[in-house]
């Protein structure tokens, strides 16, 4: 732990759209939290631009992601590489150097097992969930602690409009993909994603499509839902359909069951490539009102998550809007800089994040009991 208040130098593992449209530039904006002093991308050319677009020493610039962890020289590590980051996380604690991984932070329990050994005692690692931090989510944590909270609420609604990263991203005019990633490398990394996957939920392929949707994207839901209301109890009915007649190979999920207070939950995330525009809803209701959440695509900075309050007020419905154009991922930043300073627990550490990859295994297991798909891995049992 670093004295409270402290610049934190911080190194950054993977140099893809998230980082280069989220994490760079806002780390760049808090510079009084934070100094970017290494990073790392299997792509030469990208390294090399963005080393000189945010000042990083030539010699601390990796083309190894792991290079750049036991190389030291930072106080921190942040984890954007694409796959689990089972085995970066572990290498940056075992190196006793605090993390803050985006998700998934590893696809089995195993992984998070073992670094769950490793980072025992004082917060060590962040999973990178940053609608927790959102201003609207927190307005609408205080509203339910208001009204009683997780046992007041009869039902959760979720439902995401998945437009295509195209669509989500044509505002941020992106370099074209590199053609510079070294073909052996990344043969292997494959390999090790896919043994990974044989071990969380065998090789059938539409559970693991379907554990990839989960994992990578309808893990934020499962968040929220954690944070609201606790981890689902029960899953009961799980249904994975494509776009027709041309869609995209990921299908669309829809996941329903029990919340542990005894409410129901239903979770609804439409692959919709040609939709003009990302929209994910989150709505609590409770006996006397709801609790509305409208997220726009998650690149867009500072664009406000909108909570609409339904109640009742003179006889008939109110509906108050709450919005702030706080940055979700900056809060993310600040609170991960009060972990590595302060020991500030996260909203999702290890545990919490083990949890999310238990409901996500336990989906894939009720998706093989409804379908007749081999499960296998941890899942299967």
């Amino acid at each position: 732990m670093t004295e409270p208040g402290k610049r934190i130098r911080i190194a950054v593992a993977g140099l893809g759209v998230i980082a280069r449209t989220v994490h760079l530039p806002l780390l760049q904006r808090r510079a009084d939290l934070f100094e970017i002093v290494a990073l790392a991308d299997l792509s030469p050319a990208r390294v090399a631009e963005l080393g000189d677009r945010y000042g990083v020493e030539p010699a601390r610039r990796h083309t190894d992601a792991a290079r750049l962890v036991t190389d030291g020289g930072c106080d921190a590590v942040l984890l954007a590489t694409s796959g689990s980051h089972g085995e970066l996380a572990a290498l940056a604690l075992r190196a006793g150097l605090p993390v803050l991984c985006e998700k998934p932070l590893a696809y089995t329990v195993a992984e998070t097992a073992r670094l769950a050994e490793l980072g025992a005692g004082a917060p060590a690692l962040m999973v990178g969930y940053m609608k927790q931090y959102d201003p609207a989510v927190a307005e609408a944590g205080r509203l339910l602690a208001e009204l009683g909270g997780a046992a007041r609420v009869h039902a959760v609604e979720v439902t995401v409009l998945h437009a295509g990263g195209d669509r989500q991203l044509r505002f941020a005019n992106l370099p074209p993909a590199p053609g510079d990633l070294p073909v052996d490398e990344v043969a292997r990394l494959t390999a090790a994603d896919h043994a990974l996957l044989d071990a969380a939920v065998g090789a059938d392929p539409g559970a693991r499509a379907l554990y990839q949707i989960l994992i990578n994207s309808i893990s934020h839901d499962l968040s929220l839902l954690r944070l609201f209301t606790g981890a689902p109890a029960t899953v009961e009915q799980v249904a994975t359909w494509p776009l027709a007649p041309h869609g995209p190979a990921e299908p669309s999920v829809e996941i329903s069951g029990r919340l542990p207070g005894g409410a129901r939950y239903g979770i609804r995330w439409l692959n919709l490539p040609d939709y003009p525009a990302y929209r994910e809803t989150v709505t609590l209701h409770h006996a006397r009102g709801s609790l509305e959440l409208v997220f726009p695509s998650p690149y867009l900075l500072n664009a406000p998550t909108t909570l609409t309050v339904v109640d009742e007020h003179g006889g008939g419905e109110r509906r108050a809007a709450y919005r702030s154009v706080t940055e979700a991922f900056e809060q993310e930043l600040v609170a991960f800089h009060a972990m590595v300073t302060a020991g500030a627990a996260p909203l999702t550490g290890i545990a919490e994040g083990t949890t999310d990859i238990r409901t996500s295994q336990q989906v894939v297991r009720r998706y093989g009991e409804l379908t007749g798909a081999a499960i296998g891995g941890e899942a299967a049992s």
